[in-house]
């Protein structure tokens, strides 16, 4: 098997993106995606032969869910690692990619590939190959009250024994994928510069949305 990149020095130059509204993806996260577009099978057979990395960013417009051509997409989005996948007799795929490192784009290439495929730089993100990078600074009780607090507003079941043994950064970064806030608000804690400033603008969305009330109350998180 392929081992983890481990530093942006580790990376390859250019990558394979999926342009996905509302999708977000961490470091050491990891996203269940149902491939079913033959652009995005090609996708997923190129990287099984090679890296399995694909890189999964958000379009500009978010009016589809994975506009066709060359929409403009948004300048930081996260590499993944294709880390199990499963084939349906359908032609279709179920992939999970565990999250390595934000990047930015550069600059797309001109391919003739029917996915799409960009120059990628992730230097700026080398904090984002330690796992537990920026732990000490979150406010964990403040973090876990949230959770409490959102689960009684939200009529929401959680493992409480799990979440006590899970660490403060894949708590945070779990918390930040399954919340159910959009595209805009997803793109915001994707780009949060710390683990502490992630961890405090979920804390507000949320203290935000309880504080509407419950005329459109969730009953699940998404």
């Amino acid at each position: 098997m392929l081992k983890r990149p481990a530093s942006p020095a580790d990376l390859p130059k250019s990558v394979p993106v999926f342009p996905l509204t509302g999708a977000l993806l961490l470091p050491f996260s990891h996203r269940p995606l149902n491939i079913f577009e033959p652009r995005y099978i090609d996708m997923v057979d190129a990287a099984l032969r090679g890296d399995r990395l694909i890189g999964l960013i958000q379009p500009e417009d978010t009016t589809e869910e994975s506009p066709k051509g060359r929409s403009p997409l948004q300048s930081i989005g996260c590499l993944g690692r294709l880390t199990h996948f499963e084939e349906s007799g359908e032609g279709r795929y179920f992939i999970i990619l565990e999250g390595i490192t934000r990047f930015k784009i550069l600059h797309e290439l001109t391919v003739m590939t029917p996915y799409r495929q960009c120059v990628i730089d992730a230097t700026g993100f080398a904090a984002d190959f330690e796992r537990e990078y920026g732990e000490d600074a979150v406010d964990r009780p403040r973090f876990v009250k949230m959770m409490r607090d959102y689960a009684e507003f939200a009529n929401i079941d959680l493992n409480w024994e799990e979440i006590e043994q899970t660490g403060t950064a894949d708590l945070v970064n779990f918390c930040c994928m399954v919340s159910p806030y959009g595209a805009a608000e997803k793109q915001v804690l994707l780009e949060a510069q710390t683990l502490e400033q992630r961890a405090e603008t979920l804390i507000a969305m949320t203290e935000y949305e309880m504080a509407r009330g419950g005329s459109d109350k969730p009953n699940t998180l998404n």
